[in-house]
């Protein structure tokens, strides 16, 4: 496979690296992590979402000399202002774990009634074909739903488990994955991206 089919993953997630290794197959992409060529973790200092995210492919792409993707996700909480958003990573600390975010996203709106819980999955993407790519591609998917009062499921990872998803009546982490993958900010995004792949 010559170097036009890889991209570059700028994350070490590995719930994202599975998600979009399985979607871009089909284009003959082979999606690789920015682990294998060593590239440093690059300080968010963007204060958006789309900011993060070029931050991050640019970073890959100046290391490995490939194109690269990079996502940046997180959860928007309508009674919290849009909190966690840009934070959803490290919102219980820099350190946190999934199990911390949840815990302190549940403490946070604890009490609220469900017409209050409304919150949205972000999920913006950035493709550069080379670190000085003056026209990266940038798709965005939105994901509605509510914050439910305990976890529920055991698919997904991140704030799946208290993302209650109104069309299937479940929870993200109840879903499965292929359902997951058609419907998430992720897959929607994803989606708009592969549209614009096939046209480079």
């Amino acid at each position: 496979m010559n170097n036009k089919n890889k991209i570059v993953l700028a994350s070490g997630n590995k719930g994202k690296l599975r998600e979009f290794a399985v979607l871009l197959a089909e284009l003959d992409y082979e999606v690789l992590p920015q682990s294998d060529f060593d590239v440093p973790d690059i300080e968010e200092t963007g204060l958006s979402f789309v900011e993060n995210a070029i931050l991050k492919a640019r970073n890959a792409c100046a290391h490995t000399g490939l194109p690269a993707l990079a996502d940046d996700s997180g959860i928007e909480v309508d009674a919290l202002k849009g909190a966690p958003g840009i934070y959803s990573a490290r919102f219980a600390g820099e350190s946190a774990s999934d199990k911390g975010n949840l815990i302190k996203l549940l403490k946070d709106l604890s009490g609220l009634p469900e017409n209050e819980r409304t919150a949205r999955f972000q999920c913006l993407l950035v493709f550069m074909q080379h670190e000085k790519d003056p026209t990266p591609l940038i798709c965005q998917g939105t994901w509605e739903g509510r914050i439910l009062q305990e976890s529920q499921g055991e698919n997904g990872f991140g704030y799946d488990p208290v993302f209650y998803v109104p069309t299937h009546d479940c929870s993200s982490a109840e879903l499965p994955a292929e359902v997951k993958n058609k419907i998430s900010h992720r897959g929607q995004a994803l989606a708009k991206l592969l549209v614009e792949l096939k046209d480079l």
